[in-house]
């Protein structure tokens, strides 16, 4: 049966929901994108297949929002709705992050930040220097986002799991998803597909290639005493090296660092294992992750209990309900962007977003052949290699909130998206805070988020 079809019979599909925008994929892109047009007066529908908002980033419990830091100008370098909503996170005590103060090198800031995961990983400096990244709750995350879509009137529809475009004459007309109530038609004039595996654009017949990297099935820890963990690794390093070794083994890998606090006492986040070789995909291969990442994350946790100090008395939290996918389809855009170009540190000027020491172009979230359609998040135009460095949610976030304040520009205009005054996009941007990376130089002001404490008590 596996190489046979059976035909669908044809059906009639009801139109449920209506506006300007439809945003397919409720993830940090996705999110910033609603907001981005909305707030600039589109009626705007945000879909999401989960009960929750935040992709990878919440329902995937990616708990560091890192790579908004350009090392070149020492400088945040994503704000807008990234850094709203780290804000509001931290007015609930539910984002730990390093004010301007301990910002560098300075071993009392490395041993305070390190295990908060708020250093610069990209730099040849050892140990890294302590930079502006913040650490969050999940649950905080998706509290927070419905609030804010709320505010400005986005109409949320969750449990929706997209099915397919529908394309007229070369144009995007809405989406079809598959819901408990049946399948629902939403239809718009503009759509901005944010679903990371880009499932909308690819459906519409947009060029595209293929991509992999690993999967990883995260997971979190309670009762981990970690002051005791931390003085054991500072204290005893060689013992420290030899278990930590070890841990990862089990593990199936990870990054230097398995484990990292988070704001909530006792509770660790660890951001593996780490599996190669599977398409995040395939159904088969999702579901191998998820068996084979327990497997590791259990049998890690026994040996964790018996030898780590600290640990003795862990237990496995939650694993994350979203599977951690990194890469998979990738637009093949107006402009795709390359490692050189990162690498580089290109500045175009059609520029609307930025991450820590790059830029990305409009042309890079514009596909081809298809209109009034433009891409959002991790499955930007970009080559493979590219996209691995440059994929983090930040910079993500500020690609969302470009889409959706052009999307409002265009139909503002009466113009096809790809057409948008990317100047006045630029300018718009920028004067509701968020900074597009069109400027060569740097940021005038440090963010009263992120002001050290002398700044703060001369306020």
């Amino acid at each position: 049966m596996s190489n046979e079809f059976l035909r669908e019979p044809a059906r009639d599909v009801k139109v449920v929901a209506q506006a300007d925008v439809v945003v397919v994929g409720g993830g940090p892109a996705g999110m910033a994108a609603a907001l981005g047009a909305a707030r600039n007066g589109a009626s705007t529908i945000l879909l999401e297949r989960y009960n929750h908002l935040g992709g990878l980033a919440s329902g995937g419990m990616v708990l560091v929002l890192d790579d908004m830091w350009d090392s070149t100008f020492g400088e945040i370098s994503v704000r807008g709705v990234c850094l709203n909503l780290i804000q509001r996170l931290d007015a609930r005590g539910l984002a730990v992050f390093p004010r301007q103060d301990d910002w560098g090198i300075s071993p009392s800031a490395i041993s305070r930040w390190t295990r908060w995961g708020a250093f610069d990983f990209h730099t040849q400096h050892k140990p890294h220097p302590i930079v502006f990244a913040a650490a969050f709750d999940p649950d905080g995350w998706k509290r927070v986002a419905l609030e804010m879509v709320a505010e400005h009137g986005v109409n949320l529809r969750l449990h929706s799991w997209f099915s397919h475009a529908i394309v007229e004459d070369g144009r995007i007309r809405g989406v079809v998803c598959d819901t408990k109530s049946g399948r629902e038609a939403i239809v718009g004039d503009v759509v901005i597909d944010a679903t990371g595996d880009l499932d909308v654009a690819a459906s519409a017949g947009a060029p595209h290639i293929g991509g992999a990297y690993m999967l990883t099935t995260v997971f979190r820890l309670g009762n981990v005493d970690c002051d005791a963990a931390e003085r054991f690794e500072h204290e005893q390093p060689v013992e420290f090296a030899r278990l930590d070794k070890e841990v990862k083994r089990l593990i199936g890998g990870s990054w230097a660092h398995w484990w990292l606090r988070t704001p909530l006492p006792g509770v660790v986040w660890c951001n593996c294992p780490h599996m190669t070789g599977l398409d995040g995909l395939k159904v088969e291969d999702l579901t191998r992750a998820e068996v084979q990442g327990r497997h590791h994350i259990h049998q890690s946790v026994e040996y964790i209990r018996k030898h780590m100090p600290g640990f003795e008395r862990c237990i496995v939290i939650d694993i994350a309900p979203q599977t951690g996918v990194r890469q998979t389809r990738m637009l093949e855009g107006e402009y795709v962007i390359t490692k050189e170009d990162l690498i580089e540190r290109k500045r175009f000027p059609d520029a609307v977003a930025r991450g820590r020491d790059y830029t990305t172009p409009y042309r890079a979230i514009v596909p081809k052949q298809i209109d009034n359609l433009l891409v959002a998040g991790r499955h930007y135009s970009a080559t493979s290699s590219a996209q691995k460095m440059s994929r983090e949610i930040p910079p993500c976030m500020a690609m969302g909130e470009a889409a959706g304040v052009a999307a409002a520009l265009a139909l503002d205009a009466g113009v096809a998206v790809r057409d948008v005054d990317v100047k006045r996009l630029q300018a718009k941007l920028r004067a509701q805070g968020a900074d597009p990376g069109d400027q060569s130089g740097p940021n005038a002001d440090v963010p009263p988020i992120a002001a050290g404490r002398v700044q703060k008590e001369a306020a």
